[in-house]
């Protein structure tokens, strides 16, 4: 397991936008699958992008296409989650994780945190 270190967070107001990101110090993320998660209290915590950085295939679910964009910078080292048109409802704490090595982004990676072994210790973002 690798410890991740989100940054980014804040507060906003609706139809802004903020950009976390994420990194691991001294550690290349090639061909993982790595996914941003929310979680609300007393929720579970919901994937809300992913992206397998082997191939740069990205993963969004419904209620943010269009308006958040995952990324990775050209070093590998570094996952990216653009906010655009922020809304209230994307308020939360934003996790970043990764999969095990090789693992692919298959399968229900949204709703199933388990499967992601490395995290971080998560930003909060509110919109109001």
């Amino acid at each position: 397991h690798v410890q991740l270190v989100e940054s980014g967070g804040g507060s906003v107001q609706p139809g802004g936008s903020l950009r976390l990101s994420c990194a691991a110090p001294g550690y290349k993320w090639s061909r993982h699958c790595m996914g941003w998660f929310r979680q609300d209290p007393g929720k579970e915590r919901e994937g809300v992008a992913a992206m397998y950085t082997g191939s740069g295939t990205t993963y969004y679910v419904d209620s943010v296409k269009g308006r958040f964009t995952i990324s990775q910078d050209n070093s590998e080292t570094t996952l990216y989650l653009q906010m655009n048109n922020l809304k209230p409802e994307d308020t939360g704490i934003y996790y970043c994780a990764a999969r095990p090595f090789f693992l692919s982004c298959a399968g229900d990676w949204s709703s199933t945190p388990e499967t992601f072994t490395s995290w971080g210790h998560g930003t909060q973002v509110t919109v109001s």
